[in-house]
């Protein structure tokens, strides 16, 4: 999995000058503890990925038509303006991501930081890893899962608003009648997911919760 370039128009000798002072900003960011958010952004079968961390853990993986630059605004917002991109911090991630889009990873094993989420939808995000690779359940089913057989739109609201998907597999989600649901990556990108696990997927055309 790659790394967006930093300046697509610098030339090669550009690029490598950027490249360490960039090396050498974050070098001196981290020793001075002035970074709460370390970002990168990677490419995948599904469009570009945002990555975020925090020390606590992964905290935000956000597709490309959710907008890179407002993600990056809303997590200093919403957690902290100290924000830096920093590629290094994420490589475990990366990794894993690329395993998994190459099936030879069926389960994410990193750190992860919930902090965006309230404590009802992360009780319903942290039940998604529960989900085995290539299977689906259904919002009534992850409802039940967590004791609250009624909360099925509520259910339905905390995956659209999984901070983590394909790490935490909201995609594995469908409505009761097979259909896709809603999802934050768009439909095709969940139909894209859920045929990877399982190439005999064949689902309906989703509708919202």
């Amino acid at each position: 999995m790659t790394d967006a370039p930093i300046n697509s128009s610098a030339t090669g000798e550009e690029a490598q000058v950027l490249e360490q002072l960039g090396i050498e900003l974050r070098a001196k960011a981290q020793a001075a503890d002035l970074v709460d958010i370390s970002y990168r952004v990677v490419d995948s079968p599904v469009g570009s990925l945002l990555l975020a961390s925090t020390p606590a853990g992964l905290v935000r993986v956000a597709f490309e038509t959710e907008d890179h630059e407002r993600i990056l605004e809303v997590l200093a917002q919403k957690l902290s303006p100290r924000i830096l991109k920093d590629p290094a911090r994420l490589d475990a991630v990366a990794r894993q991501l690329d395993e998994y889009f190459a099936g030879t990873r069926h389960n994410f094993d990193v750190p992860l930081d919930l902090k965006l989420s309230t404590d009802f939808r992360r009780r319903v995000q942290l039940e998604l890893g529960m989900i085995g690779y290539g299977q689906t359940w259904s919002y009534s089913q992850m409802a039940q899962r967590i004791g609250n057989p009624k909360a099925v739109r509520a259910v339905g609201s905390a995956c659209a608003t999984n901070p983590i998907p394909i790490v935490l597999p909201c995609h594995r989600v469908l409505r009761t009648d097979g259909s896709l649901g809603g999802y934050l990556g768009g439909l095709e990108a969940k139909t894209e997911l859920l045929t990877l696990e399982n190439p005999r997927f064949g689902g309906t055309p989703g509708t919202l919760f």
